[in-house]
């Protein structure tokens, strides 16, 4: 390179940028929240986008846990707006003494402003943190709020977090309106990666909620018309009027109704218990099912990670069940106790826990971390529980006599488990005879692809890329586990090679870190008989390896349900292949319309080598679904309606949603 080049090139480049006090930003009022949301609301995926309406109903919530609500009305509007009314005390009115503005706007734009920190506000309260009301407010494009005060009516709007309208008193309120507070937002676009409100996902929330406090009204309604609505057709808004004045009770019989299992017992088993200013309401029932379905709350919020209050209703009910067991002389060997987990087998139960100066982690408020709830639930489960057995010993010896044959399947489990293991040390290899390993070792760079079918099986060992892809064919349809103990899916010969190829185990042993494959890729025929086998699949690792779909490890692979191309023309550079009927038929518009043959493929195996590499197996051309959990609950009951053993509710559900089902191949 010449001098002159050279001297020309450093003129074009940057100056090199100084590290000083300069570079050190300070983010004012809600400048932070707007750039990092993730750190406020987890994600500005949907599920952040419902978020929001969360954290606005979370605080009518705390009026009504404070005794001063019972009525909320949250609204989607046409234009996918949210509002959210109480009929609460409504918030201060008054020129905040500290920042000099009004109380409210001091809620709605200052973060961690609020009355959940002492001074008698909220004894109770889910929103810990005081950021829920000024997140919305620097998430949405603009908030309406409308604050009722002692039936004097005020009114103030905000545009992304900023005052676009100040707060101004309008004078008295309606007869019917006295206090309460009316909050309208709606959400950033520049922000969400999505603005459009799913029903079903808030209906959901908002039954939990009113479950969880007896007695409140939540009314949920979705003003926006049908989109394929034609000009004179008539709709009706979609209203769901929720009130469970059996409270947690409702909350347990409404979960084992949707789990489609029958009761062993017939009444719901409740039990409260209160310490100080903490209160402790448990309610349980089991079931004939297999599986076990614990959720923990505290202050309304949903502990998915559980916490102490987790922790003592386990203890707690694991030395109930057995101290009654050996008094009654159920249990023959003093010294053998049942297990957590014999006990929870068909469990149904509801923890919610009130508390003043909760703990939580994070303002997501996964885990509950304070030591006296513990202490109060295992406490008052113990104590409660013995004494129900004594009024009720038939239902206690049902759940004994459940439990004893849970633990008879567990020891039966372990045993199948340890000859499996010592059946594939003999052989020399913990890994099943038909997967073709891959050569590299680090989860985070390898793939398993879950085949179905030899030929299908053969096809992809061929295509793939041997260093990172591995492959598994798939012995026969898969156990349905739904409707099978632990024992029995140690000893099938469809589900152990899995176990074995993903190699961290299931159940209670499962670890993650063993985990030998970073995804794992389903890979089924684009027919009837495919599906059947992803949907087999997913129940199985839904149930015996959840953490692998919520931690988004799993994923289906995308195979053409179409080889396009012209007519006696086999040349391949002239081959197009399309995943759906429409893509089908933009690729034939594409290439002319006529003379175009568009192959259907009936399956896996009627594909080459290379071209299920091409269209399936290539990281630079396939297209991979992965599968998450949004609902957990739902999840759990759909799996539990399509693949139990109740036939009714199945045939229901498939005649309700067989119009969604259109071109099926059969």
């Amino acid at each position: 390179m010449a001098d002159k080049d050279i001297e020309m090139l450093n003129e074009t480049q940057e100056p090199e940028v100084v590290y000083d006090e300069n570079q050190i930003q300070v983010l004012e009022g809600l400048e932070a929240v707007r750039k990092r949301p993730g750190m406020y609301i987890g994600t500005t995926s949907i599920r952040g986008l419902h978020h929001l309406v969360y954290e606005i109903v979370d605080n009518s919530i705390d009026e009504a846990l404070a005794g001063h609500c019972d009525k909320i009305e949250v609204t989607i509007n046409p234009d996918n707006s949210v509002t959210v009314t109480d009929n609460g005390r409504g918030i201060p009115a008054g020129i905040h003494p500290k920042e000099g503005i009004p109380t409210p706007e001091v809620v709605y734009t200052i973060l961690h402003a609020g009355g959940k920190f002492g001074g008698g506000g909220y004894k109770i309260a889910g929103g810990l943190h005081g950021v829920g009301a000024s997140v919305v407010n620097a998430l949405s494009e603009w908030v309406e709020l409308e604050d009722t005060v002692d039936g004097i009516r005020y009114t103030e709007r905000f545009e992304r977090g900023i005052v676009a309208r100040p707060f101004k008193n309008e004078g008295p309120a309606p007869a019917d309106r006295q206090h309460g507070v009316k909050v309208t937002f709606k959400p950033d676009p520049t922000i969400f990666e999505e603005t459009v409100f799913e029903y079903h996902t808030l209906l959901n929330r908002m039954r939990e909620q009113s479950f969880l406090n007896g007695g409140v009204r939540i009314v949920l309604t979705d003003l926006r018309p049908p989109k394929d609505l034609s000009e004179g057709d008539i709709w009706e808004p979609v209203v769901n009027d929720l009130c469970f004045e059996g409270g947690i009770r409702s909350f347990v019989e409404y979960l084992t109704e949707h789990r489609h299992a029958d009761p062993i017992h017939k009444d719901v088993i409740y039990m409260k218990g209160e310490k100080g200013t903490g209160i402790a309401e448990i309610a349980l029932q089991y079931n004939d099912s297999y599986e076990e379905n614990v959720r923990t709350f505290a202050n309304n919020m949903n502990t998915i990670e559980g916490g102490t209050h987790e922790t003592g209703f386990r203890s707690g009910l694991t030395r109930a069940i057995n101290e009654y067991g050996h008094k009654s002389g159920i249990l023959k060997e003093r010294d053998k106790n049942l297990s957590g987990e014999d006990v929870r087998e068909g469990l149904c139960a509801i923890v919610s826990v009130k508390l003043e100066n909760a703990q939580f982690e994070s303002q997501t408020k996964a885990k509950l971390g304070n030591s006296e709830m513990r202490t109060l639930v295992e406490s008052t489960v113990t104590s409660k529980l013995a004494e129900y057995f004594e009024e009720n010993p038939a239902v206690g010896r049902a759940i004994i006599d459940k439990a004893m044959a849970a633990s008879r399947a567990r020891e039966a489990a372990r045993k199948a488990r340890e000859a499996t293991r010592k059946g594939a040390l003999e052989g020399g290899s913990s890994l099943p005879g038909k997967l073709a390993d891959c050569q590299e070792k680090s989860p985070e760079l390898t793939e398993l692809y879950l085949v179905e079918g030899d030929s299908a099986g053969g096809s992809a060992k061929q295509g793939r890329n041997s260093r990172f892809q591995a492959i598994l064919p798939l012995r026969g349809k898969v156990l349905n586990v739904e409707k099978t103990r632990l024992d029995k899916v140690y000893t099938n010969p469809s589900l152990l090679p899995i176990i074995q190829a993903i190699g961290c185990g299931i159940g209670e042993e499962f670890d993650m870190s063993k985990l030998r494959y970073g995804k794992i890729i389903i890979m089924a025929d684009a027919d009837v008989d495919g599906s059947h086998i992803r949907v087999l699949i997913l129940t199985f690792l839904f149930r015996h390896m959840r953490k692998l779909i919520e931690e988004g490890h799993v994923y289906f692979a995308q195979p053409p349900l179409y080889k396009i191309h012209k007519k006696n023309n086999k040349n391949p550079k002239d081959v197009r292949y399309a995943y759906s009927d429409e893509e089908r038929d933009q690729i034939i518009a594409e290439m002319g319309g006529n003379n175009i043959e568009a192959d259907r493929y009936k399956g896996l195996g009627e594909m080459n080598p290379k071209q299920l590499k091409e269209t399936t197996m290539d990281p630079a051309n396939r297209t991979l679904l992965r599968v998450t959990i949004d609902d957990a609950m739902a999840c759990d009951e759909i799996f539990s309606l399509l693949m139990g053993d109740k036939v009714e509710p199945r045939k229901a559900f498939i005649e309700q949603n067989a119009k969604f089902a259109e071109n099926l191949d059969i």
